[in-house]
């Protein structure tokens, strides 16, 4: 990521993002950048959840509040937005990798820690997403 907070897109996600796409903040501290349709079809998600849940809403507020419409430059970068930047950490080396429709943008510190986990138990995740039907 350059000083003016413009982050190059690898070449083999820019066709599946379209001329507009999303960026917003992500779990885990990483940003998620949507495809257009992508963004709209989690936005559906969203409203269906119910009002009266407060964690509903908490996460609602979290997902657009900092959500930005964006576009490629010539050059292949998007701007990512002072607020995003803050949020994901994001100073000088960055991350992208591809999950399912999304794109996620990691400061390489803590994608680097991320991986380091030793603490993730697999085989107790695999039987939590059993549990959902996966």
């Amino acid at each position: 990521m350059d000083k003016k907070g413009r982050v190059n897109i690898p070449s083999k996600f820019r066709e599946s993002l379209g001329e507009i796409f999303y960026i917003t903040k992500g779990l885990d501290s990483c940003l998620f950048i949507f495809p257009k349709n992508e963004f709209s079809n989690f936005e559906e998600k969203l409203k269906e959840l119910p009002l009266a849940s407060k964690d509903a809403r908490i996460f609602t507020r979290m997902f657009f509040a900092g959500a930005a419409e964006c576009q490629l430059d010539k050059q292949g970068r998007i701007i990512i937005p002072p607020v995003l930047r803050q949020y994901g950490d994001l100073e000088k080396d960055v991350v992208i990798i591809g999950v399912s429709t999304r794109i996620e943008v990691w400061d390489k510190e803590q994608w680097d820690a991320y991986n380091a986990a030793d603490n993730v138990d697999y085989d107790d995740i695999a039987e939590k997403m059993a549990l959902l039907g996966i």
